[in-house]
This record gives structure tokens, C-alpha cells and sequence, in this order.
């Protein structure tokens, strides 16, 4: 199996800290013992000041004064992650020392326990704890400690050597020898230094992390995005019927071929009906499963069309529009099915402007007529068209409401901007990108999905997907379904107002609670 790049980056950017991490704290630090050399400095007299006071006059217990004095400052520390009992120390059960610290060319003239992290500390350093010195060497006890617990040592010193001159005498650094047993390595006690910069681990590991993070951007870089995903598929398909969804599929298939190059699509938009009749005529002729053809309806098919499948795609909203001129924004249920039965010719009967109204409706097989019908006008058919131009009336009888018809929402929408009184219907997303007509309240509640779902907005469909049989699984047919609806198909969906049948409680229904 082939790793991305990616993802293989990524997971040796997370493992190495994690180990280095485990290494450094539950390994490299479990048990650890160390020492810091905090001074360690003659007591020369270089500017002779008259200030020196006892430091001139430091002496042995016999009176003698030392030669060339020195000061040594140790901080012994546990500097691990567990706790360093008396009986961890590196040395035999009978013995009372557990670190030596010995100061070459230096004899010992006296030592001070000089501070404690913790005062339970204290009584480790009695008079048979083992704390003691002779000669170059001072000896430590076996001194119990908790993680971060340190004491200090302030050891008096004179020089061996004969005075040679100069200005400061430099000495070796003092030896401590010590350990504890199971600690990191040999477990001997380890020198610690203070940094004011980062460690060369650190920026190590600084360093490794960029290195992921720029080699993760030069492979997104250099990644071929127009190399086709394991879900595209070539060829040629052909998406009918509804002028309502047609947005939708104008930018879905757009995306689909920047994503999947190599494609084609075919938009032709008429009705809902007129698409899924195409698709039967075509499918006769090219067989079940094989027609390249995807008819788009408002509502279910018509019956009569058995090899036909359908798949709920999404939740659409509809939304009555109307001319500004009107001076109608909300009309009632009823009020829009005794307009739509010629109980009202003027807008004023219904508390708008004087202007006469006119109605533009959709053709016969229009899916958002259909949704129209059933359930604003509650499954009462619209009156026929007495107009063509929307403007005067034509053909017989000189009275009533002038009605006229468009083919496709885009007309529709151009007809009832440009009419005055004018009133028609359409998709959501169609009419809320315009700003030349109103979308109208149904019974004071706009056109949204939670008012759909609260049973509150009436005005709705399914749109489905139609095709001829079953299509094939890697033709471009099938692949363009599962395209829409997923993912960015969703997003898209989404986009134009619409719902996906997906997110609903009852997908198969796609209808609201």
C-alpha cells in the first residue's frame, strides 16, 4: 500500500518529539545525581582595600593564617524524575559517604552546609551522617532527596603550591565522585550547567520540525492537483430537466472538471417533465444502465415511467416573487388562492398600490409549478394563459386577470421584474439573488428551512436525480451522483439555499420533520 507523502511527514513529525521526549524524561532522566560548581575564587587581595576586614585575617583552629585562600560553592542536586533514597547510593551498605568531592593542589580548611531546599533535610547532615573533610577532600552523606531537592556546600580552602607570582592563581576544577545505583549510564553523578541559550538538542529538534513543515509545503506544492481523484471518470454526460436546480449544476459540474479533467458535461435545462421525457426516449434507445443522461425534477416523477430511477438529491425552498410596484410583501394562504382563482385584479383589494395585477407562471411541466399547485394552491391547477407579452390580453374573453407563462425561472424573473403588478414563483436561490423584485411572506414567515421544518412555510420540493436503470459504477453518470452528493457536492448544494437529503432525519423522504 502507497503512503502519501503527507501523511508520512506528518507522522514522523509527531513520533520523533514523542520519542525524543520519552528518551530524554522517563529515560534519560529517571534517575539522575548531579553537581554544579556555582563559585570558586581566590580571596586575593588585588586592589588592596583598606575595606578587606576579616577576609585578611582568615586563619586555622592553630592560629595559623591560610596561604592563598580560596572559596568553592557546590550545589548538589537531584536533577532526575524520581526520587534518590539513602539506600540508592553507589556504595556499600556500611558506609556512610556518599559523594567525594576532592580540590587538586587545594588543602580543606573548613566546609558549611549552606542552604537546603527542604528543611527535613537537615538532619541528614549530624554528627554521624558522614559530612567531613581531610585534606583535599570533603565527604558528603548519603542524603535522601525528592525530584528538584538540592543542598549546598561552602568549602574554605588554602593552596598547596609554593606562590609563584601573577595576579590570580587558577586551580583544577574540583572532582566530585559519586552515583547512584540504576541512574542514567554508569549512574555516576554528572556535572549540570546553567544556559542562558538553547541547548544543542533543543535546536536540533527546532530545526527537525522545520524540516518537516517546509518538506510538507514543498509536496503540496509540487503535488499535481489536477491529476484526477480515485473516484473520476472519463467521458460524457448530459444534466436536463429543472431550470430551478440548474444553478446547482452549472457550478457543480464546473468544479468536477477542474477536479476531474477529461469531462464534459452538457447542460440543457427546460422542465422537470420535459427532462425526465427525454431521458426515457434517449434510455430506449441506448439501453438500461448505459444512457449518459441525468434528468433533474422539483417532486417525484410521473407515473408511467417504470425503468426511470429516481434519488433524492436535496431539499429546495421556493419563494413567491413580486414587482415592486405591487406594494404587497405577505399575503396569506388564502389570499393567494383567491388571487390565483381571479377573486383579485387589483393590488389595493389587497392593501397595495393601485396597479393592476398580472400573473406569470410556469409551463405545464414544470417541476416548480407542480410544487406550486400542490402545495400552495392545494392541489388546484392553475388557470391558463390569456397573454403572451404579460401586458395585454390575447385570444378569448377580454376580462380578468392577465396571465402569461415562461419556460424557465430565469424568464420568469426577468418578466415579473420588468411588469408592474407583476406576480410569479421560483426557486429560492434564484430570487434571493435579485434586486429588482421582493420575495413574499406566506402567511407572515419567509422562505426558510426552519420554517419548512416547523411546518410553517409550505412552499417546498425534493429534487431528484433521474436516470435510465441503474448506471454503471465507474461511468461518469454514477460518479457525478456521488460527486453531488458529498463533499464539496454538498457544500455546493448548500450554497445556492438548498438543503442536502443527507442531513435531513429521513433521507429517503427528504422532506422536512
Amino acid at each position: 500500500m502507497d503512503v502519501p507523502w503527507e501523511i508520512s511527514l506528518a507522522v514522523l513529525g509527531l513520533v520523533v518529539p514523542i520519542v525524543a521526549a520519552l528518551y530524554e524524561f522517563a529515560f534519560n532522566g529517571r534517575k539522575r545525581l548531579g553537581y554544579r560548581v556555582q563559585m570558586d575564587t581566590t580571596v586575593t587581595d588585588l586592589v588592596h582595600s583598606e575595606y578587606a576586614g576579616a577576609l585578611q585575617q582568615l586563619r586555622l583552629r592553630d592560629g595559623r593564617a591560610l596561604v592563598r585562600p580560596s572559596f568553592v560553592l557546590l550545589r548538589i542536586e537531584n536533577n532526575g524524575v524520581t526520587n534518590i533514597d539513602t539506600g540508592d547510593y553507589a556504595t556499600l551498605d556500611h558506609d556512610r559517604v556518599g559523594i567525594t568531592v576532592e580540590f587538586p593542589g587545594r588543602r580543606v580548611a573548613g566546609l558549611v552546609i549552606t542552604e537546603l531546599s527542604a528543611a527535613h533535610m537537615q538532619g541528614s547532615f549530624g554528627a554521624d551522617s558522614g559530612l567531613g573533610y581531610d585534606d583535599s577532600r570533603i565527604f558528603l552523606p548519603r542524603v535522601p532527596m525528592n525530584r528538584s531537592a538540592h543542598y549546598k556546600v561552602l568549602a574554605a580552602l588554602e593552596s598547596l603550591a609554593p606562590a609563584t607570582g601573577g595576579d590570580r592563581e587558577e586551580f583544577p576544577d574540583p572532582q566530585v565522585n559519586g552515583g547512584v545505583k540504576g541512574g542514567v549510564g554508569s549512574g555516576q553523578i554528572q556535572e549540570t550547567r546553567s544556559r542562558t541559550g538553547i541547548s544543542w538538542r533543543a535546536a536540533a529538534m527546532v530545526l527537525f520540525l522545520a524540516g518537516v513543515i517546509v518538506a510538507q509545503l514543498l509536496v503540496s506544492l509540487n503535488k499535481d492537483t489536477t491529476a484526477a481523484s480515485l473516484d473520476c471518470a472519463g467521458g460524457k454526460v448530459t444534466l436536463s430537466g429543472s431550470t430551478a436546480f440548474a444553478p446547482v449544476l452549472q457550478e457543480a459540474s464546473a468544479t468536477y472538471r477542474r477536479s476531474c479533467p477529461g469531462t464534459t458535461f452538457v447542460i440543457r435545462s427546460d422542465t422537470s417533465g420535459v427532462g425526465i421525457e427525454d431521458l426515457e426516449r434517449t434510455g430506449r434507445e441506448q439501453g438500461l444502465g448505459t444512457t449518459p443522461e441525468i434528468a433533474f425534477s422539483d417532486g417525484p416523477k410521473d407515473p408511467g415511467h417504470p425503468e426511470v430511477l429516481q434519488r433524492p438529491i436535496a431539499f429546495l425552498l421556493f419563494t413567491l416573487v413580486i414587482n415592486k410596484d405591487a406594494g404587497v410583501q405577505d399575503l396569506t394562504l388564502d389570499e393567494i388562492r383567491k388571487l390565483y382563482a381571479g377573486q383579485y385584479t387589483n393590488w389595493r383589494q389587497l392593501h397595495g398600490n393601485d396597479v393592476p395585477i398580472k400573473l406569470v407562471s410556469r409551463d405545464s411541466g414544470s417541476g416548480t409549478r407542480h410544487a406550486f399547485e400542490e402545495r400552495v394552491l392545494d392541489r388546484h391547477t392553475e388557470p391558463g394563459e390569456n397573454s403572451t407579452d404579460c401586458q395585454s390580453r390575447s385570444g378569448i374573453g377580454t376580462t380578468g386577470v392577465i396571465r402569461c407563462r415562461r419556460s424557465s425561472t430565469g424568464d420568469l424573473l426577468d418578466t415579473v421584474a420588468a411588469t408592474p403588478g407583476a406576480l410569479g414563483y421560483s426557486e429560492l436561490g434564484s430570487a434571493t439573488a435579485r434586486h429588482d423584485l421582493l420575495p413574499v411572506r406566506i402567511d407572515g414567515q419567509q422562505a426558510t428551512l426552519e420554517a419548512a421544518d416547523n411546518n410553517a412555510y409550505p412552499f417546498w420540493a425534493t429534487e431528484y436525480a433521474n436516470t435510465y436503470g441503474e448506471p454503471r459504477a465507474t461511468a461518469l453518470t454514477a460518479s457525478f451522483l456521488r460527486y453531488l452528493t458529498s463533499g464539496v457536492g454538498q457544500d455546493i448544494v448548500r450554497s445556492h439555499g438548498d438543503r442536502p437529503c443527507a442531513e435531513l432525519a429521513n433521507p429517503v423522504l427528504c422532506r422536512p420533520s
